[in-house]
């Protein structure tokens, strides 16, 4: 479903979101104090505006109340950040997400409104390390500190069989969830399937089980 996103805060983190998003299909508005960071996105956004995120006369007259989402992506200001999710909160935005440089911007973030804190650099890590030390795990995403999507390269003994005979839900307690094979994705896999060797698993499940999964791998 299309949506109206806001992104307060055009650095390197805040542009990614915003052009991501804009690639997606939703409408996005683009704002920052700096012209410079606003002239670059102004052909590649629905909308980019020149504005301090702290002045809430300013934020108001944007009719940011009537999107579904803002982001804060502001990371090098941390008080700015902080006002800007109260002023975001107390002018009606239904959902902010908003972007911590530590675990105590994170907690204050959270205790003044956001409905959702993020932490790039250490996702980022997360994601680098499990895919650097595993030979069969190609892509981590957390989605909370218990459970992760992963995609998992299809060799060895899962290659060659129906999900119904690999029956990795009942064994490791992990679900496929898609089957990528080659420029093309089954996004709704039935237990009839068949993993090909080279296909690229799309798993859903815990940490634990992840780890299960691959050590049966690199054993076998």
């Amino acid at each position: 479903m299309k949506k109206t996103i806001a992104v307060l805060g055009l650095g390197r983190f805040g542009t990614a979101v915003a052009k991501t998003l804009q690639d997606l299909g939703h409408d996005v508005l683009g704002i920052d104090a700096n012209q410079d960071r606003v002239d670059l996105l102004s052909d590649q956004l629905t909308h980019t505006v020149v504005c301090d995120c702290t002045d809430e006369e300013s934020l108001r007259s944007l009719g940011l109340r009537n999107f579904d989402i803002a982001v804060v992506a502001i990371g090098h200001d941390v008080e700015a950040s902080i006002l800007a999710v109260v002023l975001l909160k107390e002018i009606g935005v239904p959902m902010v997400v908003a972007k911590a440089a530590s675990e105590l911007h994170g907690r204050t973030l959270t205790k003044v409104g956001a409905d959702r804190v993020v932490y790039p650099e250490r996702e980022m890590g997360y994601r680098l390390v499990n895919t650097l030390l595993s030979g069969s795990l190609m892509d981590y995403i957390e989605l909370s500190p218990e459970y992760t999507i992963m995609e998992l390269a299809a060799t060895g003994p899962l290659a060659g069989k129906t999900l119904k005979e690999l029956n990795l839900r009942a064994k490791y307690g992990v679900t496929v969830i898609a089957i990528k094979r080659g420029a093309g994705i089954n996004a709704a896999p039935l237990a009839a399937d068949e993993v090909k060797e080279g296909d690229v698993l799309v798993l859903l499940g815990s940490n634990k089980s992840v780890r299960q999964l691959e050590r049966m791998l690199q054993e076998g």
